[in-house]
């Protein structure tokens, strides 16, 4: 099977199908996940100055959750711009937070290389 092409706009496969994640991949991609947006100034801003609440940090939890959901259960070729839609709209509904300093596309973009390394590292190189 060929290697997975590498497109910073869309994530394809040669055979336009994801290869399913066992547990333990998904528990590593959802700690790639966690990571990520963990490092994300953005993100950590809105949480310690709780500008989505006395729940911030809970909503940052569900943020990861809703971007490892998203990765596991979106049906067909996966698209940064998606993922970019994804993380705009939560920050705008769940911290009211307008970031427009060109985070959430670089955010957004490492997400898919990391998911895309998972995917080949899990796919490719099982024993």
């Amino acid at each position: 099977m060929e290697p997975p092409i590498r497109n910073y706009h869309t994530l394809t496969f040669p055979t336009f199908e994801k290869p399913p994640l066992d547990s333990g991949g998904s528990r590593h991609l959802r700690e790639g996940v966690g990571l990520i947006l963990s490092r994300w100034r953005a993100l950590q801003l809105a949480v310690q100055n709780q500008w989505g609440g006395h729940d911030s940090l809970q909503k940052s939890h569900q943020l990861a959750n809703d971007v490892l959901c998203w990765f596991l259960h979106c049906k067909g070729r996966l698209h940064v711009e998606d993922l970019e839609n994804l993380l705009h709209e939560n920050l705008l509904l769940n911290f009211n937070t307008e970031i427009e300093d060109g985070s959430i596309e670089e955010v957004a973009e490492q997400l898919m290389v990391m998911y895309e390394e998972h995917l080949h590292k899990n796919h490719y190189h099982k024993p």
